[in-house]
């Protein structure tokens, strides 16, 4: 199934047209024409199978002819995660946290952060075009960057962890889940967190875990607390 996505749309909606960048993609790129079934999500749960009725490339317009809604995830998590000093690796763990099923992704700017300013509106691209090409209906939600500071004074529900590679007692992840409970978990630079993140990370009630026996790039340490977080709550 080749997915579209259109964030107007709802349950009410009958007809819609898609904008002119995505029109010409579906018309000159697809060689979609007339009568021609397209799925389309709003990326908050809903699926709609739709009818080409206009096959512009101006202004594609369809008809929806059923909605389908999957029930959102019984547990929420957020990762925040320092911006890598390389573009792209930091654009992988986006694109993989998207696929396996993320939900709420932070950038945070710590004090050992070697790229202190981030490419939204193109970290924002790399999300959606992960969602279509996987086939995931619920769109992560991306959030501006913070500084570490900043983001470690908001209150989250659930359980907080962060994830630091100091010799200190840290539990493993596994043993700090439970099912269906939101988690917040923060993941460092290739620097790693400083002492007095840590330090700021514990008066605020996170647990320090660890994601291994090695120590993993920020990237990787990111994309195994995803899925083992994602797999942890598997029905």
């Amino acid at each position: 199934m080749q997915l579209f996505y259109n964030p107007t749309i709802d349950e009410t909606t009958e007809n819609f047209s898609f904008d002119k960048e995505e029109s010409k993609h579906i018309i000159k790129v697809l060689r979609k024409k007339d009568t021609d079934i397209l799925f389309v999500t709003n990326g908050l749960g809903l699926l709609f199978k739709t009818e080409i009725t206009l096959a512009s490339d101006n202004k594609c317009t369809v008809k929806i002819l059923s909605v389908e809604k999957k029930e959102p995830s019984k547990f929420q998590l957020h990762l925040a995660v320092a911006p890598t000093k390389m573009n792209d690796r930091y654009e992988w763990f986006l694109e993989k946290a998207t696929e396996i099923g993320i939900h709420e992704i932070t950038p945070i700017i710590c004090d050992r952060s070697e790229r202190k300013v981030v490419n939204k509106e193109r970290f924002d691209k790399i999300v959606l075009t992960a969602m279509k090409q996987s086939n995931v209906l619920f769109l992560p939600k991306l959030n501006e960057a913070i500084t570490f500071k900043e983001f470690i004074k908001r209150k989250n529900e659930g359980v907080q962890l962060i994830a630091h590679c100091e010799e200190t007692d840290k539990k493993t992840l596994k043993s700090v889940l439970k099912k269906n409970e939101n988690v917040t978990l923060l993941i460092g630079p290739e620097g790693d967190f400083s002492e007095k993140e840590i330090a700021l990370a514990l008066e605020n009630n996170y647990i320090p875990v660890s994601l291994g026996n090695t120590r993993l790039r920020t990237e990787t340490a990111a994309i195994v607390a995803c899925h083992s977080v994602v797999f942890f709550n598997e029905e």
